[in-house]
């Protein structure tokens, strides 16, 4: 398989992005289990932070395999059951990654957040108990997905379907029937949803911050919740920028994936496997722990 200059420079970049992403989330989870074993007990933002860091290493580690061996090696990836277990695995990280993101947001926005609804209290004071169902509803849900598209490659497989080999999953060269309708609606609704859940915790969260902004203006005092506010809100606005362009980059992959628009597929391949360790600099930067030992070992 005769390989471009072009193709090289490619891949070598999205190698260099995944692994220095690898790295980052590899490190969080790390510094996390430490403290685990150390304290014996993680709190819910730890906690949510560590399942981040896995789902995030493992979708890396699975979507450059994939990658690879689609742009380089293509016939060691289109056989039974290789393709069908890393569009398994790819999807679930990834779905796994999305739904995780969206509760840490609404995380941030439960605990930090003050409103005096009585919903939103109960919310607050059971925050700790409702996180490990939210993450277990994470993990249902990115696993229903994943069987959805093993199911699909399954097919595409047994139909000797043939392939555009540039990038990811989305890019195999099919008709459109009633079962990939099917799917790529389930796909977009579940990107729809988090991303949903994502807006929905900064708008509050801000709400929340310009009122205890003007009763503070109006008391003429400071305190440590002011401070607590603007930290969440500097994290929340920011994963809420870079989420925002990483959901717009999923609707363009979809569409572009049939034009064979190479060019906007690269751009869009670059910027998906820089945002997991972009956005998980951003995470350990603004945890005063991870970032200390970040500091202590660079």
């Amino acid at each position: 398989y005769n390989v471009t200059s072009f193709t090289a420079v490619t891949v070598a970049i999205i190698s260099l992005e995944t692994f220095a992403g690898m790295w980052i989330n590899a490190f969080m989870v790390c510094v996390l289990c430490i403290a685990w074993v150390k304290k014996k007990i993680l709190n819910s933002n730890e906690k949510i932070l560590l399942l981040l860091g896995c789902s995030r290493f493992w979708h890396l580690c699975f979507s450059w395999v994939y990658y690879f061996l689609s742009t380089i090696y293509p016939d060691y990836l289109f056989v039974h059951p290789i393709f069908q277990l890393v569009v398994f695995f790819e999807t679930f990280f990834n779905f796994s990654n999305l739904w995780v993101s969206a509760c840490l947001c609404i995380f941030y926005c439960i605990k930090i957040a003050n409103f005096r609804s009585s919903v939103f209290i109960y919310l607050k004071v059971k925050l700790d108990r409702i996180v490990p169902w939210l993450l277990l509803g994470s993990g249902i849900l990115a696993l229903a997905m994943s069987f959805i598209f093993y199911d699909l490659a399954e097919d595409m497989h047994s139909d000797n379907l043939n392939f555009t080999c540039l990038g990811n999953f989305w890019e195999a060269n099919i008709s459109l029937d009633k079962h990939f309708f099917s799917s790529f609606f389930l796909a977009g609704l579940e990107y729809a949803a988090s991303f949903t859940a994502v807006i929905s915790s900064a708008v509050f969260l801000l709400f929340s911050l310009w009122r205890h902004k003007r009763k503070m203006q109006t008391n003429s005092m400071n305190n440590l919740s002011m401070d607590a506010h603007i930290r969440a809100m500097k994290s929340v606005l920011s994963f809420l920028v870079m989420y925002s362009i990483n959901f717009v980059c999923l609707i363009l992959t979809i569409i572009y994936a049939r034009k064979n628009e190479n060019t906007m597929m690269l751009l869009i391949s670059l910027y998906l496997h820089a945002f997991p360790g972009v956005h998980s600099i951003i995470l350990i930067l603004s945890n005063p722990k991870l970032e200390k030992t970040l500091t202590r070992v660079l």
